[in-house]
């Protein structure tokens, strides 16, 4: 049995999660509210359900992260990566954003799919991390077309960690592109580690690769005692063969 959480209910320690029928599940219940997502995340621990489900909370074992000096660029993506930057420092027809409409992103993420259904990213999700965007704990990354939302990534930053929430793209290659700007914001601010949450074929093509928890722990308690991002600011051109 995992504990059921009330309002005011710490977070159990995540060596009770469980390791059978549903590996990583820690806890149900509490709330979205900012605070309590950012105790989590200070803990390792992040919300993940299905609508109709309670609020649930997942510690994974192993915990599927990216190094930002692993991150992958295919030949392929180096020369759209070009063609944006050229176009942001010209025309400006292509543009990449940091937070310039963080909820737009998060609405986008939860829009059905070619291949299924929406999300999981419910009102109650977006109200929540909204509001940790608003006390600079959230930011999203945007590519930009003719003045269109057509691509974005977003996640959690606390101190020198990044948590990895969710992408869409509008276009070929749309978050791809995103993802590609953050993970260079991110390795020249310092941030190693991009936690993915969970283990994915697209998320390995990229350089993500599992680690054990135990790992995953250490290295977030060191990177969040870390001082804060403050300044997001997509850097441009993107040095697509670095």
């Amino acid at each position: 049995m995992i504990p059921w959480l009330e309002a005011h209910t710490p977070f159990p320690d995540v060596a009770q999660a469980l390791t059978s029928d549903a590996p990583g599940l820690l806890a149900a219940g509490a709330d979205l509210s900012p605070q309590r997502l950012l105790a989590a995340y200070q803990r390792g621990i992040f919300p993940w359900f299905s609508e109709g489900q309670p609020i649930l909370w997942w510690s994974t074992d192993p915990r599927m992260v990216l190094m930002t000096e692993q991150f992958r660029v295919s030949d392929s993506l180096k020369k759209t990566l070009r063609k944006v930057a050229r176009s942001a420092a010209g025309d400006g027809r292509w543009q990449v954003r940091f937070d310039g409409d963080f909820e737009a992103v998060m609405r986008a993420c939860a829009a059905p799919r070619k291949d299924g259904p929406g999300t999981w990213i419910s009102e109650d999700i977006i109200a929540g991390y909204s509001g940790l965007h608003r006390m600079g704990y959230a930011h999203s990354a945007e590519l930009w077309l003719d003045g269109e939302l057509v691509g974005g990534a977003y996640g959690v930053s606390i101190g020198r960690m990044f948590y990895g929430e969710s992408m869409f793209a509008r276009v070929t290659d749309g978050s791809k592109i995103a993802l590609a700007y953050l993970v260079h914001f991110l390795r020249r601010h310092g941030v190693a580690m991009i936690d993915c949450q969970q283990e994915t074929a697209h998320l390995a093509s990229l350089g993500a690769a599992p680690i054990s928890r135990q790992q995953f722990l250490a290295h977030l308690r060191h990177s969040i005692a870390l001082p804060q991002i403050t300044a997001w600011e997509a850097l441009a051109p993107f040095p697509a063969g670095d």
